[in-house]
């Protein structure tokens, strides 16, 4: 289903197709800095889906170490425009991370959603995640971003 969609490894020479996505595939409007920020920091990922010229979908991942396990890599968001839903580009886009994530050298994949996100529990199932019970603590508003 996604014959006509491609993938883009986003890094440090993409600031500007980054700013140029047209808003509603982010949850708001992308701040040049933090943009910046994340494509010159080598720990974080970002991976496009277009269709044509247009972003139409998205996942972003951080590369997360410890002093005594190998690197894993946390799925931060994966987005896809309303109007490309259900087309296979979420799962497409989460391979995209897997693989650049294992060829890295991450040993491990995990992310975290709400209870109530069905359609995003589906996906990952389907992408044969393993489902855990968790318990989530955030401090300094984290959950409202």
């Amino acid at each position: 289903m996604t014959e006509h969609i491609t993938f883009r490894h986003l890094g440090p020479a993409d600031l500007a197709l980054l700013l140029s996505v047209p808003e509603g595939l982010f949850d708001g409007p992308i701040d040049p800095v933090q943009a910046e920020a994340f494509l010159n920091d080598p720990g974080h990922v970002i991976v496009l889906a277009f269709a044509g010229d247009l972003a139409v979908g998205m996942v972003t991942g951080t590369v997360l170490l410890h002093p005594d396990k190998p690197p894993a890599m946390f799925v931060n968001e994966i987005g896809v425009r309303d109007d490309w839903l259900r087309r296979g580009i979420g799962k497409a886009l989460s391979e995209e991370l897997f693989g650049i994530s294992r060829a890295s050298g991450c040993k491990g994949i995990w992310l975290a959603t709400e209870p109530d996100n069905l359609a995003a529990r589906a996906l990952y199932r389907r992408l044969g995640g393993e489902e855990m019970a968790c318990v989530g603590y955030g401090w300094d508003g984290a959950f409202d971003l």
